[in-house]
């Protein structure tokens, strides 16, 4: 394929770093400000949801969530397994033991806050596993970035774009060529720090109007870890 295909721009970057999030389901106040606090010091932004949780984890992403063990706790747990975003969430327990969390095993509960909630034993319990959750934020992550895009599809068609957000999986992007849904391809960029590199990709999503779309980068394909590792030197930096 063409290597010399397309000049890239200088990309523009949000000022605001993406943030891990976690869930405080139904929390009460002390336990939600002790919880937001703990995590606050771990770079996790807290967001209290209450009422329709499950619903809302269908819908919206997080990386983890905080419920306390009870009726609701296996339906709002359910739906977070089964939401495409949320399957891998992290999911702390409020309440309980080991063994009344067993009863919940088929959800895989990562981790017991145990009652009363004492600053302390919160704090160590999420320094031990917030690496858990900020894994899952950059599974994730998607940084806005503007930059020309180079696609030389399968057919050896040479397609230009603009990124609308960059993650280790993928793109968004914009472009008023014709794009095929499910069709392969190689993509060319540059990100700043990162020289300009080329991945398979196949083209994944189309939106109505046909200007924007989203392509998968190849499993495959290594050179995919190099997008990965500049999505985490930036996230870091």
């Amino acid at each position: 394929m063409d290597k010399a295909f397309g000049t890239a721009v200088m990309p523009t970057l949000s000022t605001k770093k993406a943030s891990a999030r976690v869930a405080l389901i139904n929390m009460n106040e002390p336990a939600r400000n002790t919880l937001s606090e703990c995590f606050r010091q771990f770079g996790i932004e807290s967001v209290s949801v209450n009422g329709n949780a499950a619903e809302r984890l269908k819908k919206e992403k997080f990386e983890a969530c905080v419920i306390k063990l009870g009726p609701e706790a296996q339906v709002v747990m359910e739906s977070a397994r089964t939401s495409p975003s949320n399957s891998r969430i992290v999911l702390y327990a409020v309440g309980g033991s080991a063994q009344d969390a067993m009863s919940y095993s088929k959800y895989g509960i990562n981790a017991i806050f145990h009652e009363p909630l004492e600053r302390p034993a919160v704090l160590k319990l999420v320094r031990a596993t917030q690496m858990l959750v900020v894994h899952e934020m950059r599974r994730y992550v998607r940084i806005p970035v503007i930059t020309e895009i180079s696609l030389v599809m399968a057919d050896n068609r040479k397609l230009t774009a603009t990124s609308i957000e960059v993650s280790s999986g993928g793109m968004s992007l914009r472009s008023a060529e014709d794009i095929v849904v499910g069709q392969s391809g190689e993509v060319s960029f540059a990100l700043l720090t990162l020289p300009r590199i080329w991945v398979r990709c196949t083209m994944s999503w189309r939106n109505v109007n046909g200007k924007t779309f989203g392509i998968r980068f190849d499993n495959q394909d290594e050179r995919r870890f190099r997008i990965k590792e500049w999505i985490d030197a930036y996230l870091e930096g």
